[in-house]
């Protein structure tokens, strides 16, 4: 017997912000497979199951597990913040399953990601076209990083940046508010939220001039406003341009 794949994602990680179907999967899953910081968020959703922690940069051995796992006949969850499909294990498992050739049911249960829940605690920074960006050059060349910023802001998209500071990567995120500053005037709303949804959040909104007086880490969304984005009552607004 065949078993299942189940890639779930589980939003910032409280219950109150997963899907029915992200609990449902958790809760018929016989193996859970993830990193542990993830895993933590969820520990009284995965009580009594065989869970299976993996380090960070450790996202193809755990793939590796999981199909294998399944191939044993179980049916295995593998846990993501946010979606599984962005910047985290969907791409992985999919790409085992292509080298190996092996066979197995994938399902993938969508989460709230970075993008939406910083957005969310903002107002409604995401309301026209953006563009997803992460600053983090460990598996994308920087070069390339640096001509997705640039091509982002010349086509005045809202930009999203993930993982934009770490103790060891601190010029990265100066060097893309140089790059927006060439396009986008020193006065545009910028949002910066840590902990999104999650215990110990922080949000500001101020200006892309300001923005790098702010502290700023991997726990970090940074979202750019574009030429139309607005600040009301607190909230930073992009137009969808309805009237």
């Amino acid at each position: 017997m065949i078993g299942k794949v189940i890639l779930v994602g589980i939003g910032p990680g409280a219950k109150e912000h997963m899907s029915l179907r992200a609990l449902k999967a958790l809760e018929e899953a016989e193996v859970i497979i993830g990193y542990k910081t993830y895993l933590d968020l969820v520990k009284e959703l995965i009580e009594g199951k065989e869970i299976i922690s993996k380090s960070m940069k450790q996202e193809m051995e755990r793939a590796k597990l999981a199909v294998e796992e399944a191939k044993k006949g179980k049916k295995v969850a593998v846990v993501s913040s946010g979606d599984p499909g962005i910047y985290a294990m969907g791409s992985a498992v999919f790409e085992y399953l292509m080298e190996t050739g092996s066979e197995v049911d994938v399902e993938v249960v969508p989460g709230i990601t970075a993008a939406t829940a910083a957005a969310a605690r903002l107002g409604a920074p995401l309301g026209n076209d953006f563009a997803v960006i992460s600053l983090s050059d460990l598996l994308t060349p920087w070069e390339v990083i640096v001509k997705r910023v640039e091509e982002a802001v010349k086509g005045d998209f809202v930009l999203v940046l993930y993982n934009p500071k770490s103790k060891g990567r601190v010029k990265q995120i100066e060097k893309a508010a140089e790059i927006i500053m060439k396009y986008r005037g020193e006065e545009t709303p910028v949002g910066i939220v840590k902990n999104a949804m999650r215990p110990g959040e922080e949000l500001v909104i101020t200006t892309l001039g300001e923005m790098l007086n702010y502290p700023i880490d991997m726990l970090t969304t940074v979202i750019v406003g574009n030429k139309e984005t607005f600040i009301y009552k607190g909230k930073m607004i992009t137009p969808r341009g309805y009237k």
